[in-house]
């Protein structure tokens, strides 16, 4: 390796892209090339840098195996970050594989928080803590135990474990000011201000407030979960201290649910369960009849949590061992909340990863964007594949709740 080489790599490392550029802007052998590629994503421009990435990886050739894989997980950390998450990651797995078999072990840990963080964004929570379970951080750079630590943090907020992530993000900033990466730092910083903004909404007794992470995780675990009954509209799911009953595949009986916690200890009237429920404007004699039936099947699914019985205009929730109902609604609320909760990490995404990550068609997400961006609340940059969307972060609002995790058990 050559010093010019050596001098742009070392700047890449300190989080100098122009000054590594000022090394081998002019150069297009295969070390140069991967130099160009990283530090043209350190500057955003990730169509140019996956090229140049990919340009290095063939000019390396089959006799650079280590080169080839370390292009390979450059490629997929461009993908990352430009929220190209279709990216196969059999490829990363097999760089991985290679970088282990001649002892580039800081490289193969790299690659490792990238598929990580990678199953963290389209919320496959366990393969993700499985991923980190199996790294131990210590021995590595700064850098890279600031990335460890983040991952954890992610994986912990969005269990709802606010002292860990806390913990989690406290090591992050230590190791992230150690490395003395200006981006580095700055991702750790956006990620602690999450815990000081409203994650939900508490409704009870008819009045609402915004409540931040620390208080969601109390209610769900603390000793007054057990004094109360929570409908978790972050979730679609209702428990006490005993037992959960999981609604999200059963919408109609959830919007129920919803509707009688948010006005325990009074009744509903039928016409305004027919009408949020079944989204009638005038609720006629089969929509009433619809309701009937309805109910029954929300008694039989709370079971021993709760009863549903019938009043004189409507129906009323009652708890059968909690002393209060009490609703947990996400900060923000609509018809594309979880697509904005992906787009206000003020990162640019592309349609398919959205699709990926909401579980949805992305057709059915393309029309959503559509529909956003006429109402000036996204906008898209870029034309054809290249075309990302992106939309400003919800200003004093933590959308953890927003994106898709596991009901707590």
């Amino acid at each position: 390796m050559d010093a010019l080489i050596s001098a742009a790599a070392r700047a890449l490392a300190a989080g100098d892209p122009l000054g590594a550029l000022d090394h081998v802007a002019l150069r297009d052998d295969a070390p140069a090339l991967a130099l160009r590629g990283i530090a043209m994503a350190q500057l955003g421009d990730f169509g140019r840098a996956k090229a140049l990435v990919r340009d290095a990886a063939r000019a390396f050739g089959a006799q650079h195996a280590v080169a080839r894989a370390r292009c390979v997980v450059a490629e997929a950390e461009i993908a990352l970050a430009s929220r190209d998450l279709a990216w196969p990651a059999k490829t990363l797995d097999a760089a991985t594989a290679t970088l282990d078999a001649y002892g580039d072990r800081v490289n193969a840990a790299h690659a490792r928080y990238l598929a990580a963080r990678r199953l963290l964004l389209i919320g496959r929570l366990d393969e993700a803590e499985r991923k980190l379970a199996a790294l131990d951080p210590r021995p590595f750079p700064p850098a890279l135990r600031a990335a460890h630590e983040l991952v954890v943090a992610g994986v912990a907020l969005r269990r709802l474990r606010s002292g860990a992530a806390r913990a989690a993000l406290a090591r992050a900033g230590r190791a992230a000011r150690e490395a003395g990466i200006p981006a580095l730092i700055a991702e750790v910083e956006s990620a602690s201000v999450a815990l000081g903004k409203p994650a939900a909404r508490m409704i009870a007794h008819g009045e609402e407030e915004p409540i931040l992470l620390d208080e969601v995780e109390k209610l769900l675990t603390s000793n007054r979960a057990g004094g109360a009954l929570i409908v978790d509209a972050c979730r679609y799911a209702i428990r006490d201290a005993n037992a959960a009953v999981a609604l999200a595949s059963r919408p109609v009986l959830f919007a129920l649910a919803r509707m009688l916690g948010e006005a325990w200890p009074d009744d509903v009237p039928r016409d305004a369960l027919v009408a949020r429920a079944f989204r009638a404007k005038r609720a006629d004699e089969s929509h009433r009849a619809r309701l009937r039936v309805e109910i029954g099947r929300l008694r039989t699914a709370l079971g021993t949590l709760a009863s549903v019985s019938a009043t004189t205009r409507g129906f009323a929730l009652a708890p059968r061992h909690a002393r209060e109902v009490v609703v947990l609604a996400p900060p923000v609320e609509g018809e594309h909340a979880a697509l904005l909760a992906f787009l206000s990490d003020g990162q640019a995404w592309s349609s398919s990863a959205l699709a990926l990550v909401l579980g949805a068609s992305q057709r059915t997400v393309q029309r959503s964007l559509d529909s956003l961006a006429a109402a000036g609340k996204v906008q898209p940059v870029g034309e054809g594949r290249a075309r990302r969307w992106m939309t400003p972060p919800l200003a004093g609002f933590a959308t953890a709740l927003l994106l898709p995790s596991p009901f707590p058990s």
